[in-house]
């Protein structure tokens, strides 16, 4: 359905990996329940990463056996290597990603890869995937901007991106992980990109760096693309990249996208509970841009019903 579009939740993961705060596993399932609630049903749950990488990211087996088994729900969860993919096996998981950036400075900070390894190791695990029966994801980051090394090739990112597809990646995220992109090169880049591999394979993944996450999911939308990931509260941002601030909020992409006609299955009031919690549980300012327009608008309802 066109008018349809998928809101994959990335903050029980993105959203927690680099917060100075850690949340147990009972906080992090309670979190998770409460955007059940709300009717989101993709979630990028955790990651199988090295525990002294990224501290925060420890409990992912744990984690996953803690969440109900739900048919209606899709779970994916990131992988840096094979190492990664293994551990995501043994706790059973259904959905993978892997990430490979496209600057060779960002793989090395990042997972401690050059661009070639990495693109290598990617492969690997898409291909181990393929052959266990298990839906792989693979992203593209810094998809138009590293903070190393400056603007990003386009054609490097295409080209990075039909290695991923030729491995056999069931779906392509484009990720601006710095929020450095421009409304008009997102849209040279996701048009070309739709043109490459068709918008059903394409999601898009936008940080809210400099107030244009909503801007360019917009501009991703109106090229085709009907699945963008999105963290409850805009919590987030890459521990190994300078200046990616938080995520596009997940509140924040709902609303828009409900008050333009498309249908996300998602409950804002819900959302907005559950951006909330995350508050209650990590402290500091946690929501979206939504939130007090939201909060406002709510408690005029309440005095005009209590009038009534």
């Amino acid at each position: 359905m066109q008018n349809r579009v998928i809101i994959n939740e990335v903050g029980l993961r993105d959203g927690l990996q680099n917060h100075p705060k850690r949340l147990s596993v009972k906080e992090k399932q309670t979190l998770y329940l409460a955007l059940r609630k709300a009717g989101v049903a993709d979630f990028e749950l955790t990651s199988f990463v090295s525990p002294k990488a990224v501290p925060a990211m420890a409990d992912a087996a744990e984690l996953v056996a803690a969440i109900p088994a739900d048919p209606a729900v899709h779970i994916t969860a990131l992988v840096p290597n094979r190492r990664g993919y293994a551990r995501a096996r043994e706790a059973e998981m259904k959905g993978v990603a892997v990430v490979l950036s496209a600057t060779e400075t960002l793989n090395q900070k990042n997972i401690g890869m050059s661009l070639q390894t990495a693109t290598d190791e990617c492969i690997a695990v898409i291909l181990a995937a393929k052959q266990d029966g298990i839906f792989c994801r693979a992203y593209i980051a810094a998809a138009c901007a590293c903070p190393y090394e400056g603007r990003t090739d386009q054609a490097v990112v295409l080209h990075l991106a039909q290695k991923m597809v030729d491995a056999g990646a069931d779906e392509i995220a484009l990720a601006d992980t710095i929020g450095a992109g421009n409304p008009a090169q997102v849209e040279r880049l996701f048009g070309a990109a739709v043109e490459q591999f068709g918008a059903s394979r394409l999601a898009a993944h936008f940080h809210d760096t400099r107030a244009m996450g909503l801007a360019l999911s917009w501009v991703a939308l109106k090229s085709g693309v009907r699945k963008f990931d999105a963290s409850i509260g805009g919590l987030g941002g890459c521990p190994f990249a300078p200046g990616a601030s938080g995520n596009l909020a997940t509140e924040d992409l709902a609303l828009m996208l409900e008050q333009s006609g498309y249908e996300t299955g998602l409950s804002l009031a819900g959302l907005v509970d559950a951006a909330a919690l995350a508050r209650e549980m990590l402290g500091g300012q946690v929501g979206g841009r939504v939130l007090p327009w939201y909060s406002s608008d709510r408690a005029r309802k309440e005095r005009e019903r209590g009038a009534a």
